[in-house]
């Protein structure tokens, strides 16, 4: 995350499906950088909350209000706080039930190609000690 007058206010490496907040020191458009080394392509999908939780001296002093609407105010950012809390657990939770769905496929897959294998494998046996115990085949050896 780099701030506007160009300083790099967060910096986060090798990391996925983190979370992360920081208080912007200034105003203004700050810009974030996503990259990918790796060759495979990634999914990026972000939330970005902007909000500003006044202090109650700036409330009484600005605006004239009293205690009550500063504690609104917290409770609409901790709602919103729960709120983006809530998307991100429901994304993870997406991906991670798509990741099960697929290791449940390769297990199904696995276990009937290896019971296949075992079946075709256990009539060769049976077929092979049959050929030697068979009265033609026995007599053409001696």
């Amino acid at each position: 995350v780099t701030s506007p007058g160009g300083n790099v206010v967060q910096d986060i490496k090798g990391t996925s499906g983190d979370k992360f907040q920081f208080k912007a020191p200034v105003h203004g458009m700050y810009k974030f950088c996503f990259h990918n080394p790796h060759s495979t392509p990634e999914t990026v999908s972000f939330y970005i909350h902007v909000g500003h939780i006044p202090s109650e001296h700036d409330l009484a002093k600005d605006e004239h209000l009293d205690p009550i609407n500063v504690k609104i105010a917290e409770l609409r950012e901790a709602l919103e706080s729960v709120t983006a809390e809530q998307k991100y657990l429901r994304a993870r939770d997406a991906r991670h039930r798509h990741t099960n769905e697929s290791t449940h496929k390769r297990v199904i897959f696995y276990t009937v190609a290896e019971y296949l294998l075992l079946a075709a494998v256990s009539a060769l046996q049976v077929i092979y000690i049959r050929r030697l115990f068979s009265k033609s085949v026995a007599y053409n050896r001696v």
